[in-house]
């Protein structure tokens, strides 16, 4: 597998992404310069007038556009997934990697904790019969939700996946102050480090505009922030886990603080 990059740092890019970035470099300062003049002028108006249009807009859309298409989706990133798990199941990923998740999938991983002596028969039925995957499997199931940015452990984005066993699937729609309670006291939290070809996932241009925005970066401009949600749709296998981090452990805790210690934030 080809070595990750991080969509937020230039220096994990390649030659070749980067000198695509380099030779348009003059476009992109073009575009954002003239964005941020055209915000800064209507936001000292009276706001009568309508919003001025950008004259590089089409040529830096169809830029961006083309980055994601050509070149980033051929290559890989690097994602995160925050989650908490039992020992048993981080073995399980070591073995075999990643799967989408489905209500069999769900329903298998409680049986084992049954299995394990962590869940009672019944509440396993309990938490079964009250997981959102039963309405919403349309847009929840068949999918393995990542970030492109790692994310502070603290953050709301990610502290209640962090606290309960199961995910959304299991504690999101959960009444039962008991059962809330016992998923949150099974196993431990984690971050999924994970090198994840866009090719199995939608956001070719995402990423193509996150690569963008963290070169605007260096050039001084002030782009949109690039971090976005992903999902891939079929397997990972476990040569795409590239860590996986648990509380307590050094890495965790770096992480916990926001970014890993390698991130640059590129200015």
């Amino acid at each position: 597998m080809d070595t990750p990059i991080d969509v937020w740092n230039t220096g994990t890019f390649d030659q070749e992404l980067m000198s695509k970035l380099q030779a348009n470099a003059q476009l992109i300062r073009d575009y954002l310069t003239t964005r941020r003049r055209l915000f800064d002028e209507r936001e000292a108006s009276d706001h009568r007038m309508p919003h001025a249009t950008n004259p590089y807009g089409g040529e830096y859309q169809a830029f961006v556009e083309g980055v994601g298409r050509e070149l980033m989706q051929a290559r890989v990133i690097r994602a995160w997934h925050y989650t908490r798990l039992v020992d048993a199941e981080v073995d399980i990923i070591k073995k075999i990697g990643l799967y989408p998740s489905t209500l069999e999938t769900l329903r298998r991983r409680q049986e084992a904790l049954v299995k394990a002596g962590m869940f009672s028969v019944a509440d396993r039925d309990a938490l079964y019969k009250e997981s959102p995957f039963h309405e919403q499997e349309d847009i929840r199931s068949g999918r393995f939700w990542m970030t492109s940015d790692p994310v502070a452990t603290d953050d709301s984005g990610v502290k209640l996946l962090l606290g309960h066993w199961g995910g959304e699937a299991t504690y999101f729609w959960q009444r039962d102050e008991r059962l809330t309670q016992l998923v949150a006291s099974i196993g431990r939290p984690r971050i999924l480090e994970i090198a994840v070809p866009i090719a199995k996932t939608r956001e070719w241009y995402s990423a193509g505009k996150a690569v963008v925005a963290a070169y605007a970066r260096t050039l001084g401009c002030w782009p949109d922030r690039g971090a976005f949600d992903l999902y891939s749709m079929t397997d990972l296998g476990p040569e795409t886990v590239v860590a996986i981090h648990t509380a307590g452990d050094e890495p965790f805790d770096l992480m916990a603080r926001g970014y890993p210690p390698e991130f640059v934030l590129d200015q």
